[in-house]
């Protein structure tokens, strides 16, 4: 199947409005006033600050009277009041080429209906749409269907042809034969696949080294499926794949310099997962106290994606509304017990129109302070892609990503679905 050129791209509808076409060159240097800065890593929030910026990156941040000599000579100001300044935000679980998929239908009638070039095309607005709701980098896991069209849209955003946050992309996540939609048609019929379809460790390697030629940052996989409540009171499930495939998967992925990130819902492929040393939960929703202190220890990541499970789960009934009740218990002893929690939200598996920072609240809901729900969106996420150095702060040496919010965040956390400021890498897209 032919990947998605940027020749497509470039004849996109592109509005030419202030809040959508780039305001600057990241050559232009600029000084950020606002009453009040989240740098991403202190639990203190600064107030009467000064962010210095020239190119792309931060060059110096403190008090506006401590870093006045250092602007640079022509450095435009801007004066964003009593607004708070805070990291770009980092959502580590998104579908851009997915337009949410409550229902089997849903999911079908996308991969079934719509050409990989026009879900592409839908794509970038949902791109546009991450980076205005203040989203600078998003890690998107998976096309589902759409081949490598995310690593098209990744490099359209980076080559300045379209709006978006910077991104980090699995392509096609993988899932053994007979596991993963489309399902339930006629033998007879070919149908599509929502996934890379993998059985057997040689034919595992190869799908892990195809996607790293053709763009993977990362590779993800599906550890399960079928979930149920078994008789011990855990969300159990039926997990995807044998010891031995899983350990080619991840062997081969880190032999490349490739981390991996697992679906898994029930205890059973969560505890399969670890024991093949994945590197990020996604959803996590059966989670217990011996898997949370194996990832402690084992130091790996979870990506709650909270939002979407409560999104859906009356649509798709069963056993979801439970799964929505067990999720938050774990999720409070995830916090106890000090696990890794970055943030991720699965937008597309809801609908783009929804804001991805909704999930937010339903963390500091959940137990989590507001200081903290705001790091695992941005220095914990970071890390989490191993890009400390790059971004998830705001100081000097780091790449400009800053947002700003009008409002108090700590206060009310929900004044992340309002942003009124995006600059990335240096460069303005709203304000």
């Amino acid at each position: 199947m032919p990947r998605i050129s940027l020749a497509l791209l470039l004849v996109l509808p592109f509005p030419a409005t202030a809040q959508i076409a780039p305001q600057t060159t990241p050559s232009r240097a600029f000084v950020i006033r606002a009453a009040h800065l989240i740098d991403g890593k202190s639990d203190v929030v600064q107030n009467d600050v000064a962010v210095i910026v020239q190119g792309e990156r931060i060059v110096a941040v403190g008090r506006q009277a401590d870093v006045s000599s250092r602007v640079p000579s022509g450095a435009q100001t801007i004066d964003l009041g009593g607004a708070t300044l805070l990291p770009g935000l980092i959502d580590n679980h998104t579908h851009v080429l997915l337009q949410g998929d409550i229902t089997a239908a849903d999911y079908d009638e996308q991969l079934l209906k719509e050409s990989i070039p026009y879900r592409a095309i839908r794509a970038t607005a949902a791109v546009r749409t991450g980076l205005m709701n203040g989203f600078t980098t998003i890690r998107d896991l998976e096309t589902e269907g759409a081949m490598y069209a995310d690593v098209d849209l990744k490099t359209a955003i980076a080559r300045g042809v379209i709006p978006g946050p910077r991104m980090f992309v699995a392509t096609r996540a993988m899932a053994p034969t007979g596991t993963y939609p489309l399902l339930g048609y006629s033998w007879e019929l070919k149908m599509p696949e929502g996934v890379q379809i993998v059985d057997g460790p040689e034919d595992i390697r190869k799908a892990v080294r195809e996607e790293a030629k053709y763009g993977a940052d990362w590779i993800k996989f599906y550890a399960d499926r079928r979930y149920y409540l078994g008789s011990d009171g855990r969300l159990r499930s039926w997990v995807n794949f044998t010891d031995e495939e899983l350990k080619m998967l991840v062997g081969e992925a880190h032999r490349l310099g490739k981390k991996v990130a697992a679906h898994a819902i029930g205890w059973d492929g969560i505890d399969a997962a670890l024991r093949a040393g994945v590197n990020t939960i996604e959803h996590g929703h059966g989670l217990t106290d011996d898997l949370l202190d194996r990832m402690v220890a084992q130091r790996v990541y979870w990506c709650p994606t909270i939002f979407v499970g409560i999104y859906v789960a009356p649509g798709r009934g069963g056993i979801w509304p439970k799964m929505v009740d067990l999720q938050r218990i774990a999720f409070g002893k995830a916090i106890k017990k000090g696990a890794l929690i970055s943030y991720g939200t699965d937008v597309g598996g809801y609908a783009w129109t929804e804001n991805q920072a909704q999930e937010f609240a339903y963390m500091v809901r959940y137990g989590m302070s507001p200081m903290a729900a705001i790091k695992s969106a941005t220095s914990v996420a970071a890390q989490l892609l191993d890009q400390g150095d790059n971004f998830g702060t705001i100081e000097a040496g780091k790449l400009a990503d800053i947002v700003a919010v009008k409002g108090d965040p700590i206060a009310d956390i929900s004044e992340l679905t309002r942003v009124s400021f995006v600059m990335k890498g240096g460069t303005i897209y709203k304000q």
